[in-house]
């Protein structure tokens, strides 16, 4: 048997991956994040539950071994995707060192569902051609004010997680770089009960966090591109310009 990280999706349980639904349906034991999963994807385990948020490292590592031992298939839920700032690589390297197999199950972020609610590309031709994935430092580890100004310089558009707390020092931060009017869109709760999209720009980034009392559960994405949120650019690729496919460009 293995202990399964599994990516929960963003919360909506049918953007579960068919693999983490059988997974769960089978699983034993169901370790979940308690503070950040949609209970209604628990309903799907007939598995032993354990809350992680009441739990430290050597708990959740102890409860794994346990199960494994008596040859029992142990899921590890994480919210979103397990590659993104899901702490799941200390708990792999104790794992390792035990020898107890894993494996890891990818799940669609939240990011990728946000900008799907949106109905947009976060990518765009002359714009960016780039998104980047960070948080902005707190207290726990995230990228420095000057590590999210350099971020800022490259044209990029710029995903938030874990940052809706810090909505002042974050709007500060990039107003150094970015025009006031630069757009933004604050995602939500997405694909969950109480979602909510909402455009603005920048520099009123902290008055649209406080005035929706929006403090955690959310994403904060940046840049040029969200302007097609709200209207259409005109800006085309090459990929089925029928000049381009006839070798004229």
């Amino acid at each position: 048997m293995k202990v399964y990280f599994v990516g929960a999706g963003p919360g909506d349980p049918e953007l579960l991956t068919l693999k983490a639904y059988k997974l769960l349906k089978s699983a034993d034991c169901v370790i979940f994040p308690g503070s950040l999963i949609n209970k209604e994807i628990l309903k799907i385990t007939k598995g032993d539950l354990y809350d992680s948020s009441k739990m430290c490292l050597e708990e959740l590592i102890t409860v794994m071994e346990k199960y494994i031992k008596k040859t029992k298939k142990v899921v590890r839920l994480v919210s979103g995707d397990p590659f993104i700032y899901s702490a799941i690589q200390e708990q792999i390297e104790i794992l390792r060192e035990k020898n107890i197999p894993y494996e890891v199950i990818p799940g669609i972020s939240s990011a990728m569902a946000g900008a799907a609610k949106m109905g947009i590309e976060l990518t765009l031709p002359e714009i960016s051609n780039s998104v980047i994935f960070t948080r902005i430092e707190g207290k726990t580890s995230g990228a420095s004010s000057e590590e999210i100004k350099s971020f800022a310089k490259t044209k990029s558009t710029l995903v938030f997680f874990l940052s809706a707390g810090l909505g002042e020092k974050l709007e500060k931060t990039l107003l150094e770089i970015l025009p006031s009017e630069t757009p933004i869109i604050i995602a939500y709760k997405v694909t969950q009960k109480g979602e909510k999209i909402i455009f603005g720009n920048l520099k009123d980034l902290s008055k649209i966090l406080y005035k929706n009392n929006i403090k955690k559960t959310a994403l904060i994405y940046v840049g040029e591109t969200l302007r097609t949120f709200k209207e259409n650019l005109g800006k085309k690729s090459k990929l089925y310009n029928k000049n381009f496919k006839n070798g004229k460009e």
